[in-house]
């Protein structure tokens, strides 16, 4: 039987969300559980199914600008969440979304995917149908991951941060903890980025809720020096295969005590611990280039000091009309 696709409404949510885990590329973004915190009213949701024999094949969370539709919003991956499916399927999938597009007055397409470190089952079929169907790519950011292929993750860390970090471990001028103390953390989150001069991507409610709706994807690491928070790290259990970095953040006047190089050798080493393959420590951007592209190549520098490598982070672009 052939493909069909479909608006999403809230009756399939539970079957939506199911679906996202047991994936072979879903994260906690493509969650309807996750995209609830959003509040009302504050895009124009457009998700879509398809559907083969009543069974869903593939999600694809959105919202429509206009005549743009854009996946994701509001949420660091998008596009096609599917099962491990061949490339046949995976052009079929696309190939019907292109008709609804078509159909539908969509006049231009964005679509940002998880790279290929969230995939259970390693495939770039879906991508390779959007490339073959005129889909070209719109950007790329570099992400930065670590393999978490063995215990010994340490032992391939740079000197600097194996030094600084044997250094954490000897001394304990810092006590790192999981916590739930988001109201400790948000001050620094906030001092942080201002230093950036740029702001958070959520507010302290915000993440409170995340916490609530999610309480097993958001962990919170908290870097004590003399029982004063100093330092933290939000990582997100993006599914079975990664976790994300998400915020890394310290007060300056601490610097002293390297506590980001601590709170990574804490995050990667828990990481391990629970199974996971990878740790992805984010996109690594220049935010006030002209260049959307441009790199932040001190940032690199520091991240590649824990044995992480280049991941791209490629947005998908086609207009239709």
């Amino acid at each position: 039987m052939s493909l069909t696709i479909i608006p999403y409404d809230s009756s399939w949510r539970t079957k939506w969300d199911e679906f996202v885990r047991r994936s072979n590329n879903g994260t906690m973004f493509h969650l309807q559980q996750f995209l609830d915190y959003h509040p009302e009213g504050r895009f124009a949701w457009h998700h879509l199914i398809v559907l083969e024999n009543d069974e869903i094949v593939s999600v694809l969370p959105g919202a429509l600008h206009g005549t743009v539709f854009e996946s994701p919003i509001g949420a660091s991956y998008g596009s096609f969440v599917t099962g491990d499916i061949p490339f046949a399927k995976a052009l079929d999938v696309v190939d019907l979304f292109g008709d609804y597009c078509r159909s539908n007055g969509v006049e231009r397409v964005l679509l940002t995917g998880p790279p290929f470190i969230y995939h259970r089952s390693y495939s770039q079929n879906i991508d390779y149908a959007l490339s073959y169907r005129g889909f070209t790519t719109d950007k790329h950011y570099i992400s930065h991951a670590i393999a978490l292929t063995d215990g010994e993750f340490l032992s391939r860390f740079q000197s600097t941060a194996r030094r600084y970090i044997h250094k954490y471990r000897r001394e304990n001028e810092l006590v790192i903890d999981l916590s739930d103390d988001y109201d400790a953390f948000y001050p620094i989150l906030v001092e942080n980025k201002n230093r950036h001069r740029v702001k958070p991507t959520h507010t302290l409610e915000e993440l409170k809720r995340l916490r609530t709706l999610l309480p097993d994807n958001l962990v919170l690491f908290l870097a004590k020096h003399d029982g004063q928070p100093v330092a933290g790290s939000l990582v997100l259990r993006c599914n079975e295969q990664v976790a994300l970095c998400f915020y890394n953040m310290l007060l300056y006047e601490y610097e002293e005590y390297n506590p980001i190089y601590a709170l990574m050798y804490e995050v990667v080493k828990w990481s391990f611990e629970q199974g996971l393959r990878w740790v992805d420590i984010g996109v690594s951007q220049d935010t006030h280039a002209e260049n959307q592209m441009t790199p932040a190549m001190s940032l690199i520098t520091f991240k590649e000091k824990f044995d992480s490598r280049g991941i791209l982070r490629s947005t998908y672009y086609k207009r239709f009309i």
